[in-house]
């Protein structure tokens, strides 16, 4: 396997997943008729469904990372090197916008957008901080005991925390600073933007310690 198909199937993977996350957004918001929990819930079932699919299509190829936090949890656990680590990164940044502007286009919107949807507080910034404990938990927890769940699981915990979590579990870095870009209804201020990326990097560090303390093969460790 060349390095570039991994790269390519981060990049077009993560596009993809901001394809369904936005457009899912802007068809829920059109159609539920000013009922902002319709539109959520629209906007929810696209996206935890796309993740299951987008991970079985991706997995064998990259590893379906899509997640720069996905990718910061592999690096930390020595799954992959530093240099190949930045390239995911790279193209997961690069295909969140493409994903945003695919998006747009579909729905005859500004290809180019900057949100205006303020999402500021330390609530918001700590609900990202649970909505990636608990993602990068579940990948960890899945990939250690039983591989074959990890798709349905992320899609699963994604759909729970879209409702359970007060900022509607961004979870990902890439996927935060894509949706500055689009004044939609999933969209995010670029001011509020680092509030949620600072929760979401504290909540993947705190799973990889606890996740790597609590699934240890031998207890007593």
């Amino acid at each position: 396997m060349t390095q570039a198909r991994p790269l390519v199937a981060e990049l077009l993977g993560t596009a993809l997943l901001l394809a369904i996350v936005i457009g899912s957004g802007i068809m829920g918001e059109r159609l539920a008729g000013g009922n902002v929990a319709i539109a959520l819930l629209g906007n929810t079932i696209a996206t935890g469904a796309g993740l299951v699919v987008l991970i079985h299509m991706f997995g064998p190829v990259s590893g379906a990372h899509f997640n720069p936090a996905v990718t910061l949890a592999v690096l930390l656990k020595r799954g992959m090197t530093v240099h190949v680590g930045i390239l995911y990164i790279v193209a997961q940044l690069a295909g969140a916008v493409i994903g945003v502007w695919i998006a747009h286009a579909m729905f005859a919107e500004p290809i180019l957008q900057i949100s205006a949807k303020a999402r500021d507080g330390w609530a918001q910034g700590f609900a990202e901080c649970v909505a990636s404990f608990g993602l990068i938990g579940t990948i960890l927890a899945t990939q250690r005991n039983r591989p074959e769940v990890t798709p349905m699981a992320v899609g699963l915990y994604i759909t729970a925390a879209y409702w359970f979590t007060a900022s509607t579990a961004f979870a990902n870095p890439a996927v935060t600073i894509a949706r500055s870009l689009s004044n939609s209804f999933a969209g995010i201020a670029p001011h509020s933007a680092p509030g949620f990326i600072a929760g979401q990097l504290v909540g993947t560090l705190a799973a990889i310690g606890l996740f790597g303390w609590l699934l240890k093969e031998d207890p007593r460790q």
